[in-house]
């Protein structure tokens, strides 16, 4: 996506650091591993769904430094606002998703390039809120009233 900080904001991914951050979701040190030796799959109470591609014994670091070269491991999309937006639109529609968490390479600019690019694209098209509904977090997810009931154990607590 380019943008003010774009150009720079590149030069600070790290594949080493991305896969370092991999390793703490994992419970596993990638180091031990040669470069092209197939990591090794071990039951573990790391997050699952980190752990499951490792599965089938078919990654080495080599394949982890490459999936990682931005410094995550999540799917990247590059390019202009419009590009962008396309990308996260087509998701939408053919999974049905309603939502998305961002990354970063760095803070806040990672962030700021996606506010100021593509949040207006989105809006300009229909798919990204441009104000907020009235009333509390509560109200929005439970329809329900902005206080605890009176019966609520909680109330007891109100001042």
């Amino acid at each position: 996506m380019p943008g003010k900080s774009t150009p720079s904001t590149w030069s600070y991914a790290s594949a080493e650091a991305g896969v370092a951050h991999f390793s703490a979701s994992t419970g596993i040190d990638f180091a031990e591993y040669e470069i092209d030796e197939p990591i090794q799959y071990v039951k573990s109470n790391a997050i699952q769904s980190a752990t499951k591609n490792l599965q089938n014994n078919d990654w080495t670091r080599r394949k982890l430094l490459e999936q990682h070269a931005l410094g995550g491991r999540y799917i990247t999309v590059v390019g202009s606002p419009e590009q962008v937006a396309d990308e996260l639109e087509s998701w939408i529609a053919e999974t049905g998703l309603d939502g998305f968490n961002l990354t970063r390479i760095v803070t806040p600019e990672s962030y700021v390039d996606f506010i100021e690019l593509v949040i207006p694209e989105l809006q300009r098209r229909g798919s990204y809120k441009t104000a907020y509904d009235d009333g509390s977090l509560r109200e929005k997810l439970f329809h329900a009233q902005a206080h605890l009931p009176a019966q609520h154990i909680g109330a007891e607590f109100r001042r």
